[in-house]
C-alpha cells in the first residue's frame, strides 16, 4: 500500500471517528438540552400552580401543619405535588398517601429550605419512575415555613428516540460504507501516478531517462512527472556538484598547515580542520557542542570573534599558546558576508619565524658584541705602537712586544671567532649531507682530539685519562665527533683548576653510543643548564672572554650531536665540576 492510499485510508478513518464523535456529543447535548427543556416547564408549572393556590393558603398549611387537604392536583394527573415541612417531615402527597420517609436529605429539599429555588432528576423511590423535580420555598415574612414541590415523570431520552435509532445507524452505516468505498476508488484511481512519480523523486537519476507512464493517467500527472523528472535532474546535478565542492574543501582544509574554525554568529562551531583539532584537543564526534571558548579556552580569540562580527571588518592578531610547549600564532580573523551570519578564524604557526628572527637579532648583537672588543683592542694597540715607533724612543722593545702580543691575542680571538661561525654555518645550512658516514674506530677519533688540545693541558700541568673499550666502533661523521670532542676538552681544561683532571670516555648503552667529557672545575648553576647550549651565551662573560671563549662551542656541539640525529646534554654543579654528554644512536 503507497504511502497516498494509507494516507486516503487515514483520511477515511479519521472521518469516520470524527463523525461518531459528532454524533455522540450531539446526543449528549440533546439530552442535557431534552432535561433543560423539561425542568424550565415544570418551573413554570410549580409557580403558577404556586400562584393559584395562593400564597397565603399554602403558608397556612405549613403554619397549622395540616395533613388532610384538598388540592387542585389529583392521584391520576401527570404532576405530583408534595408538601414538605421545615424538618424534611412530608406533610402532604398528591400520588402518596401512606407515610413517605424524611426529605430533610434531598438536594432540592435543602437548597429550598435555605431560599434557594432548585431542581433534580433522579428515580422516586415511592413511585419507582424517572421525574423531575422542582421546589420552591414557602415564606412567612421572610422566613421559610415549608416547601413546595412539583414533579413530573420524564422519561428517557434514549427511549424517547429509540424509535428512529436503528434508521439512523443503518442509513449511516451506509454513508460510512459509500465513503469508504470511494475514497479506496480515489486512491486506487490515482496510486499509479502518484506511485510513478514517487518512485521518481525517490529513485533519483536512475529513472530520469526511464520512459514516461504508458498507462493511460491524467494530462496533469504527465506536465507533473516532466516537471519533477526536470527538478530532479536539476538537483541531482546540483548534488553532485556540491559533493565535489565539499570533497575538494574538505582536502583543503585537511592538507593545510593551518587551523581553521568556522562558526555562526553565537559563536558556534559547525567546522574545524584537523589541525585545529590536533592543537586544541578537540574530539572530532562532539564538533557542533561546543563553543569557540569551550574548543579553546581562549578568551583572546573569543574576544576577537566578538570585535569582527560587531565591525564587520577582518582583524589580525598575535596569540601566544602555553600548552606545554610555548607557540606563537598569526591570527587572522574574517566576518562572512553577512554580518550576522558567521566568522573564520585562521592560525598560523610562526613559532619558527619568531625563533629565527629572535636568532637573527640575537646573532647580529652577540658578533658585534664579540668584535667590537678585539677590534677596539688591535686600533687601540696599533696606534699606540705606531706612535712609539714615530717618537723614535729608545728601551720600548718591551712594550712593543707587549703590544704585539695583544695584537696577536685579539687577532686568533677573531680568528677563532669566524672558524667557529663557518663551523656552525656548515652544519645548519646540512653541507655534510654531501658527505657518507664511515664505521670508525671512537678511541682514534678521541686520541686525535686530545692530542689536539695536550700542549694546552701541559701548560696547566692538567691530566686528560681517556676509558673507551678498543673495538667500539660507529658510523659517524669523523671530522665532526673530533671538532666536538676539541671544543668539550678544550673547555673543561679552560674552567678546571691546574694540576686537575679531565677524562674523556665512551661507551654504548644499548642502542646508543655515549661520548662524556668531564672535569673538576666551576661547574656550571642550575638556572644556566637550559641555555647553555645556545650561542653565544656565556654563564660569566668576563671570565669566558679572558680564556679566549668565543660562546660558540657548546651550539657547535650541539649542532654536530643533531647532525648524527642525537642530543647533547649536561649534568653540572656550581663549584663541583661538569659531566658534557654526546648520545648518538649506534645504527
Amino acid at each position: 500500500m503507497t504511502i497516498f492510499k494509507k494516507s486516503l485510508f487515514t483520511l477515511g478513518a479519521s472521518a469516520l471517528v470524527f463523525a461518531a464523535v459528532l454524533i455522540f456529543t450531539s446526543l449528549v447535548f440533546m439530552d442535557s438540552l431534552y432535561y433543560e427543556i423539561n425542568t424550565l416547564g415544570l418551573k413554570k408549572t410549580a409557580k403558577t400552580l404556586m400562584t393559584a393556590i395562593g400564597q397565603e393558603r399554602i403558608t397556612e398549611i405549613f403554619l397549622n401543619n395540616e395533613i388532610n387537604i384538598e388540592l387542585p392536583v389529583n392521584e391520576s394527573g401527570d404532576y405530583r405535588l408534595t408538601l414538605i415541612a421545615p424538618s424534611g417531615h412530608v406533610l402532604w402527597d398528591s400520588h402518596v398517601k401512606t407515610d413517605l420517609v424524611n426529605h430533610i436529605d434531598r438536594k432540592e429539599i435543602a437548597s429550598a429550605l435555605e431560599g434557594k429555588e432548585e431542581s433534580a432528576r433522579r428515580d422516586s423511590i415511592s413511585t419507582s419512575k424517572k421525574r423531575i423535580y422542582y421546589a420552591l420555598p414557602a415564606f412567612d415574612d421572610d422566613k421559610v415555613v415549608g416547601v413546595f414541590r412539583l414533579s413530573a415523570i420524564v422519561p428517557e431520552f434514549g427511549a424517547r428516540i429509540s424509535s428512529i435509532v436503528f434508521p439512523f445507524m443503518t442509513f449511516s452505516l451506509i454513508m460510512a460504507t459509500a465513503v469508504f468505498w470511494a475514497v479506496y476508488a480515489i486512491s486506487s484511481s490515482l496510486s499509479s501516478s502518484i506511485g510513478r512519480l514517487v518512485d521518481i523523486t525517490q529513485a533519483g537519476a536512475s529513472l530520469l531517462s526511464g520512459p514516461e507512464a504508458g498507462e493511460p493517467v491524467a494530462p496533469e500527472f504527465v506536465s507533473l512527472e516532466r516537471a519533477i523528472r526536470a527538478m530532479t535532474f536539476e538537483l541531482h546535478f546540483r548534488l553532485e556538484q556540491a559533493k565535489a565542492e565539499g570533497a575538494r574543501l574538505e582536502a583543503i582544509l585537511n592538507g593545510m598547515a593551518e587551523a581553521v574554525f568556522a562558526m555562526d554568529s553565537d559563536l558556534k562551531l559547525h567546522l574545524v580542520n584537523p589541525r585545529a583539532m590536533e592543537l586544541f584537543n578537540i574530539n572530532r564526534k562532539n564538533i557542533n557542542a561546543f563553543s569557540l571558548l569551550e574548543a579553546t579556552h581562549s578568551t583572546e580569540l573569543e574576544d576577537a570573534a566578538k570585535k569582527a562580527l560587531s565591525t564587520n571588518t577582518t582583524l589580525e592578531m598575535e596569540l601566544t599558546l602555553r600548552a606545554g610547549v610555548e607557540q606563537q600564532f598569526h591570527v587572522c580573523v574574517s566576518p562572512l558576508s553577512d554580518v550576522k551570519s558567521g566568522v573564520v578564524i585562521v592560525l598560523q604557526e610562526v613559532t619558527r619565524l619568531v625563533k629565527l628572527e629572535r636568532i637573527r637579532k640575537d646573532f647580529v648583537a652577540n658578533v658585534s658584541h664579540e668584535l667590537r672588543t678585539p677590534i677596539q683592542l688591535i686600533k687601540g694597540f696599533s696606534e699606540t705602537l705606531l706612535d712609539t715607533v714615530d717618537s723614535g724612543e729608545k728601551n720600548e722593545k718591551k712594550q712593543i712586544i707587549h703590544f704585539l702580543e695583544i695584537i696577536h691575542k685579539n687577532a686568533n680571538t677573531m680568528e677563532n671567532l669566524t672558524n667557529d661561525l663557518l663551523i656552525l654555518a656548515d652544519l645548519e645550512n646540512g653541507s655534510s649531507n654531501v658527505r657518507e658516514t664511515e664505521e670508525l674506530t671512537i678511541i682514534s677519533l678521541i686520541n686525535e682530539a686530545v692530542s689536539s688540545v695536550e700542549p694546552h693541558a701541559k701548560k696547566k700541568q692538567i691530566e686528560i685519562n681517556v676509558d673507551c673499550p678498543a673495538g667500539l666502533k660507529a658510523n659517524l661523521y669523523g671530522s665532526f665527533i673530533i671538532q666536538a670532542l676539541i671544543n668539550l676538552i678544550d673547555n673543561a681544561i679552560k674552567y678546571s683548576q691546574s694540576k686537575s683532571k679531565v677524562w674523556v670516555k665512551a661507551y654504548s648503552e644499548g642502542k646508543e653510543l655515549l661520548l662524556e667529557v668531564g672535569d673538576k672545575g666551576l661547574g656550571i648553576p642550575n638556572e644556566h643548564k637550559e641555555r647553555i647550549f645556545e650561542r653565544f651565551y656565556r654563564v660569566d662573560r668576563s671570565r669566558s672572554r679572558e680564556y679566549g671563549g668565543t660562546g660558540l662551542g657548546l651550539s657547535i656541539v650541539r649542532h654536530i650531536a643533531l647532525l648524527h640525529k642525537g642530543t647533547a646534554e649536561v649534568e653540572s654543579h656550581a663549584g663541583e665540576g661538569s659531566v658534557f654528554r654526546i648520545r648518538i644512536p649506534m645504527n
